[in-house]
């Protein structure tokens, strides 16, 4: 299978250099509310959404900026939602966590993407359509019951469902090995949900498992669970983070998706690639930096 690795080096670094702008620049209050960078994760996003098809709908949580952004949205219009401005996503009103472009949607709910997820789906399979819904979970939505019942509906109706579960191995500032028995692979099996399980963020690893997930829910026409073990390089928000930074450091040298993409890359392209996205990614700031609020109803 022959994949565009200089777009999907491209797609990643998008997400990487928005979520550090936004970091870097949360303390000047330019932004609001409070955010949650997917830093590290962004080979799930761009590996899974690569082969989500026209009419497919995708739900994201609370980390939706790098699904945003691989799902093909516009960082001006991601920014200028962060900062609450009229030319955003949502008008400036939904904020990091609450977005809607297309068949794309976010919410900051703990588990409460799971039941809309499975009822978008069965909709779609209603009308014949052919779409399937991607979700995306994080392993401390393991911990909610609406999660289950949302499982239980979905291999009861065949919802063409496809769950994909980042095990980013903390839920804010809890380890899983202290929040977590059993397998999480094990609750899909419990359902008869088939499911597939990835510990890696190569995304030339990501892809292949991601796309034959997606073929087996449009094939079988019902729900399919796949499990990515990730980490993230971030806080949990903004400051929340109580790891060793020492352990952070070795997820940075070992398992950042950017670096062991760039090995496949020649270094001149590299270069070239990342000098155009930083050079967008700044433009979409400056240009959401200078955009109207929105105006007061009377």
């Amino acid at each position: 299978m022959d994949f565009d690795v200089a777009g999907l080096y491209r797609a990643m670094y998008r997400i990487r250099r928005f979520e550090e702008n936004v970091l870097a620049n949360f303390p000047r209050g330019i932004f609001y509310g409070t955010t949650h960078t997917y830093l590290g994760q962004e080979a799930d996003a761009v590996g899974v959404l690569a082969h989500c098809h026209e009419g497919d709908v995708v739900f994201s949580n609370h980390r939706c900026h790098g699904h945003f952004l691989a799902y093909g949205g516009d960082p001006h219009a991601l920014f200028a939602e962060l900062m609450g401005r009229s030319t955003g996503v949502c008008g400036g009103r939904g904020g990091s966590q609450h977005l809607q472009w297309k068949n794309f949607y976010s919410n900051g709910v703990q588990g409460g993407i799971a039941p809309v997820s499975v009822g978008m789906a069965l909709a779609e399979k209603l009308k014949g359509s052919g779409a399937i819904t991607f979700v995306f979970l994080g392993d401390g939505t393991l911990g909610e019951g609406v999660l289950y019942e949302s499982l239980n509906l979905a291999s009861l109706w065949q919802a063409p469902v496809l769950f994909v579960v980042e095990n980013n191995q903390i839920a804010q500032t809890t380890p899983i090995a202290t929040s977590l028995a059993g397998s999480i692979s094990a609750r899909f099996l419990a359902f008869g949900i088939p499911v597939a399980e990835l510990d890696s963020s190569d995304v030339l690893e990501i892809l292949p498992a991601a796309g034959s997930a997606a073929d087996q829910v449009r094939s079988a026409g019902g729900p399919f669970g796949l499990v990515l073990h990730t980490r993230r390089f971030g806080p949990h928000s903004k400051g929340d983070d109580t790891r060793d930074p020492g352990v952070v450091a070795i997820y940075k040298r070992q398992r950042d998706p950017l670096q062991l993409l760039a090995q496949s890359l020649e270094t001149a392209l590299l270069a070239e690639i990342e000098a155009a996205v930083d050079a967008e990614i700044v433009n979409a700031f400056d240009l959401a930096l200078a955009d109207p609020f929105p105006s007061l109803p009377l």
